[in-house]
């Protein structure tokens, strides 16, 4: 057989592109109450985030959650809103979205969100648009749970489905342990402890209920099952998110120059009467106040882009529980965001598939 003049390889190559899915959680398209509405409802009907029955999850979500909690959440999303650029998690992504862009140049980079705006339909439109047969998607979770992950890819696989021309996927995994990462977060948070000097760090990771996590574990016998099931990483527990919250936990306490005893991995956001992973945020940091910490440092390294979790649950309702149990300062670290060193990060995350 003979081979294609080099001339034609160079002009098939050419129409060949690739291009970048930035995809994250979401967000509502306004603190209004309608809209705080259809996000939940759309978040809280996916059965890998409410995992029980589908009659059940009706019942919780139309009944007790859609009737109470969206004027509750609005008010809550009113205090963190900002006036001309609206929800932080979504400027900021797309502040990093557009960074990403203009380090990698002639790469087509688009964000997509899980739940809201913009959809992921809509980001897999502008990459057709810009005729891209290979698509590297990046969500944007550290550590892995099917509720975020999971989640998020099984949409986006069943989008991916009802197209008739279904790109090449390449999806980097979740980078809790990748240097990249870990080096940002010591990068942005180093200053403000420095400048903060606190006597105990909090490193809070966003919570889940205990089922999730036990499903994650493929023996059935080694997630909660002991104190120290997640002091490393281990075939039973890779796709643990506790377990890569504490990875990234001690990685983090190590750049900081941190021992044991100057901070504390807890989990925050619990909803209901099932039981979570511990320790619990609000609780630890109260327990801490009465114990005579004055000045606390709070991480939160489940999230990359600022958001309700962070700055309103941390830096306003836990920083008020705090002072109120005897404690003088709390103070959260920012997320990555759109910094220079998480650019950098995901920049490098990309070039390694690019």
């Amino acid at each position: 057989m003979t081979s294609a003049p080099a001339s034609t390889a160079l002009v098939l190559a050419s129409k060949a592109r690739t291009g970048v899915l930035l995809l994250n959680l979401g967000t509502p398209d306004s603190p209004a109450a309608g809209d705080v509405r259809r996000y939940l409802r759309q978040f809280l009907s996916d059965p890998r985030v409410l995992d029980i029955g589908g009659l059940g999850r009706w019942m919780l979500l139309n009944l007790i959650i859609l009737p109470t909690r969206p004027k509750k959440s609005g008010q809550a999303y009113a205090k963190i809103w900002d006036a001309t650029r609206g929800s932080p998690l979504l400027y900021h992504s797309q502040d990093l979205a557009a960074g990403v862009r203009a380090a990698l140049g002639d790469v087509p980079v688009t964000l997509g969100m899980r739940y809201g705006r913009p959809s992921l339909d809509s980001a897999l439109d502008e990459l057709e648009r810009a005729h891209c047969t290979r698509v590297i998607v990046l969500p944007l979770y550290p550590q892995y749970a099917s509720s975020s992950t999971g989640s998020s890819l099984e949409e986006l696989f069943r989008i991916l489905g009802k197209r008739w021309n279904v790109p090449a996927i390449d999806v980097v995994p979740p980078f809790y342990d990748a240097p990249p990462f870990e080096r940002a977060l010591a990068e942005v948070g180093a200053p403000v402890h420095a400048e903060f000097r606190p006597d105990h760090v909090l490193m809070s990771f966003h919570g889940l209920p205990e089922r999730q996590i036990k499903k994650s574990d493929p023996s059935g016998a080694h997630c909660l099952a002991s104190p120290g099931c997640c002091d490393r990483i281990s075939d039973a527990n890779a796709s643990c998110y506790r377990a890569q919250s504490y990875h990234t936990a001690r990685v983090l306490a190590g750049n900081l120059g941190l021992v044991e005893a100057d901070y504390t991995v807890c989990f925050q956001s619990r909803l209901g009467r099932t039981p979570w992973i511990q320790p619990h945020t609000d609780k630890v940091l109260v327990d801490l106040a009465r114990a005579g910490k004055k000045r606390l440092l709070v991480f939160c390294p489940a999230f990359v882009a600022d958001c309700l979790e962070t700055l309103e649950e941390i830096a306003m309702r836990a920083r008020a529980d705090f002072v109120a149990a005897g404690g003088e300062d709390l103070r959260l670290v920012p997320s990555l965001n759109a910094t220079a060193p998480w650019v950098a990060a995901v920049v490098e995350l990309l070039r390694a598939r690019l």
